[in-house]
């Protein structure tokens, strides 16, 4: 599919060397959770800035609880609440589907800024059903963040046994951004139990 923007793509301000954290979702609604997980990523991966990537829709979820694309990067925006978070949606204007478009579009617009893509244990754990998921392991680095119920499940779902022989010691975690994919990191630590379905639901 070739990815056809409308105007000008407007993306946060990048220069070449920095090191930017993509983490993606519908953020539906954004909540503290994703927030943590940012600030982990930023400390432990010593990453510059991290993208939150607003997405217009996740394939394999269902689509009739998500609010406007205005509401949640609005949301989105408060929650964060951080000089080194911007927030981005991005991916409706240039009409991307799935992740791999947005991510080759990043590299193409920014080819020498040293990005890094972030997903929780959850995401890992479906990995393998992605569209594409071994080209958006060869496009960047991966980081992985520990989830509740996820620390043992995750690491031995399908896409993380395809990527197993390039997994590195989160000793070296701070490396992540500088290594050639594919390459992955798995992230323990304090965990949040915040999720956006549950704050849907009222829970």
């Amino acid at each position: 599919m070739r990815l056809e923007a409308e105007g000008l793509v407007r993306l946060p301000p990048a220069v070449p060397g920095l090191r930017i954290g993509l983490y993606g979702g519908s953020f539906n609604p954004a909540h503290l959770g994703h927030r943590h997980v940012s600030l982990v990523a930023l400390k432990r991966l010593r990453l510059d800035r991290i993208w939150w990537m607003v997405t217009p829709g996740n394939p394999l979820k269902d689509r009739t609880a998500l609010a406007p694309l205005e509401t949640r990067i609005a949301v989105a925006s408060a929650v964060a609440d951080h000089p080194r978070i911007a927030i981005t949606g991005f991916e409706t204007q240039i009409g991307a589907c799935y992740t791999r478009q947005s991510l080759a579009y990043l590299q193409a617009r920014h080819p020498a800024v040293r990005f890094v893509w972030i997903m929780g244990a959850d995401s890992l754990a479906a990995f393998h059903r992605w569209r594409d998921f071994r080209a958006i392991a060869a496009t960047m680095p991966i980081a992985i963040i520990d989830r509740p119920g996820f620390t043992l499940t995750a690491p031995s779902a399908r896409g993380a046994q395809a990527m197993g022989r390039w997994r590195i010691d989160e000793s070296d975690a701070g490396l992540l951004a500088d290594l050639e994919p594919p390459a992955w990191v798995f992230l323990h630590g304090p965990r949040s139990t915040l999720s956006s379905t549950a704050l849907r639901a009222g829970r």
